[in-house]
């Protein structure tokens, strides 16, 4: 605990920034779902036919599980906060329609009669009478919304949205509890506020029956200034000038050559920055994200782009670099600009006990004891066809069960004896002091993975100072000094940032 609180005090800074982007993110899909909920919550009071069909509607979206929602999305909005903005408004409805149906269906009958009665029209009696008496069940359903919206926010950052996820799942991919624990508190905090705070709203509603139309007053105000403010920070990034967007994927690496490339860029070009790091999916979501724009450059391996962009089923080697540069240059106007040096290609790790036991060497060995032993590997292992696949294709390996986890999670699982074989890359940081074996690929499964940037074409013509900078990175970096920059942040609990200044320093690049 202390340690997450001299984390929380030296880097307030980063925090601070977090929070902000949370509470934007959350707010905004809230309001939006009040305006939203609220007016369903009307309509099917006023038209109960349409109470079935809209309220089954709005409880079928609720089941969905929110990461499939998140990867349904991001094939219609992409990544970044809209998706997630999108995805939470998704989900908060059901509470806001809910109890406002509620709250209006439960107003006596003698009520509207006497509005009735004063000659008041349909919308008066809503507006003066009966949403009045609705509000303590509305202001119930708002406070139920906006605590779920706020926790939901956190996994935001699985596709490359901004809020406190990001802390959390820094934390886990860079082996930082601290980290991912600070944020979590965080926004375990933030919600105990809001829900406070509304809940003392709840209270003057009940007692103070002018309050009920001060309280609506007040929402929509506050909706009117999100509104604007939400829309001047749409403009001020939209009219700005100069911005280079980056991604990293979910890799401490990853991590590291973001801010590598941030700040050689600024410091050598008079361009701004912004880094949207570790989008979910990797490869799979970052790739669709360049074709429409958002984002400009990012660290790719070759293998990868080999058989998961281009779709090749050949095995790749580095003879073909210039085949996969032209058919990128061909099919979607990017460039291969800055070759870092490294090799980061997979590899399969067992624990210790098993190698020694049963004298594994190779991944052949592997394949006879595959039946008893559980692998682990991240999502993207188990998707690829140089993956999991591979190993069936190449080795005709099964194991007795499989788990998904996030990279960052590997290491604890296997040192914990949860799962005994994983995939390994070759410039991972604990792979140094992991008890594990690395085997043979004696089949010559995986193909070269040399990581270098891939870059849209239009940015190099609008930037031509940009292919100078990224080719000063070419062959600075091998397999030993990547892996030993992961074990610093990953062990060591170095700042990615501080890395990689270190890094550009030592090789006088700034």
């Amino acid at each position: 605990m202390h340690e997450v609180i001299s984390l929380l005090i030296n880097r307030s800074d980063f925090f601070l920034q977090l929070l902000w982007e949370h509470i934007e993110i959350s707010l905004s899909a809230s309001i939006i779902a009040i305006i939203i909920g609220g007016l369903l919550g009307v309509l099917i009071h006023e038209y109960k036919r349409l109470s079935g069909p809209v309220m089954l509607a709005v409880n079928f979206l609720y089941t969905i599980p929110s990461i499939s929602m998140l990867g349904l999305l991001l094939y219609v909005s992409g990544v970044g906060n809209t998706t997630a903005v999108i995805a939470l408004v998704i989900y908060a409805l059901l509470p806001m329609v809910r109890n406002t149906f509620t709250g209006l269906n439960q107003i006596k009958s003698d009520m509207r009669e006497a509005g009735i009665a004063l000659g008041l029209t349909r919308l008066q009696r809503l507006w003066n009478i009966e949403i009045p008496l609705a509000m303590p069940t509305i202001m119930a359903g708002i406070r139920t919304m906006l605590v779920m919206t706020i926790a939901l926010t956190g996994i935001a950052s699985f596709i490359g949205a901004g809020g406190l996820g990001v802390a959390i799942y820094r934390g886990i991919t860079t082996n930082q509890s601290a980290l991912t624990i600070a944020g979590s508190l965080l926004i375990a905090l933030l919600a105990i506020v809001v829900d406070a705070l509304f809940s003392l709203g709840e209270r003057v509603t009940r007692i103070s029956p002018n309050m009920k139309r001060y309280t609506i007053i007040f929402l929509s105000t506050m909706t009117l200034i999100a509104m604007a403010v939400g829309g001047w920070s749409l403009y001020c990034r939209h009219v700005k000038a100069d911005v280079i967007h980056i991604a990293t994927k979910p890799m401490t690496e990853q991590l590291i050559l973001g801010n590598v490339l941030k700040e050689l860029i600024e410091h050598k070009t008079n361009l701004t920055v912004e880094v949207t790091e570790g989008v979910g999916g990797g490869t799979s979501n970052i790739q669709p994200a360049m074709r429409t724009g958002q984002f400009d450059i990012y660290p790719e391996y070759t293998g990868t782009a080999w058989s998961a962009v281009l779709k090749r089923t050949d095995a790749y080697d580095e003879s073909l670099f210039n085949e996969l540069s032209q058919a990128y240059k061909e099919e979607y106007n990017f460039e291969w600009v800055g070759m870092y040096g490294f090799n980061n290609t997979y590899g399969i790790g067992v624990r210790n006990e098993l190698a020694q036991t049963y004298g594994l060497k190779s991944y052949s060995d592997l394949a006879r004891i595959a039946p008893s032993l559980t692998l682990g590997g991240e999502y993207d292992f188990f998707g690829r066809e140089d993956g999991y696949a591979g190993l069936q294709r190449v080795y005709n390996m099964r194991f007795k069960a499989t788990k998904d986890m996030d990279i960052g999670l590997k290491y604890a699982a296997i040192s914990r004896g949860d799962v005994d074989v994983m995939p390994i890359f070759t410039t991972d940081g604990q792979l140094s002091v992991a008890p594990i074996t690395v085997l043979q690929d004696d089949k010559h499964l995986y193909p070269s993975y040399m990581a270098g940037n891939v870059v849209r074409s239009e940015i190099l013509i609008a930037h031509p100072e940009l292919r100078t900078v990224l080719e000063s990175l070419n062959h600075t970096i091998t397999d030993q000094e990547m892996a030993k920059m992961n074990y610093a942040v990953e062990t060591e609990h170095q700042l990615p940032a501080d890395v990689a200044h270190k890094f550009l320093v030592e090789r006088n690049l700034i």
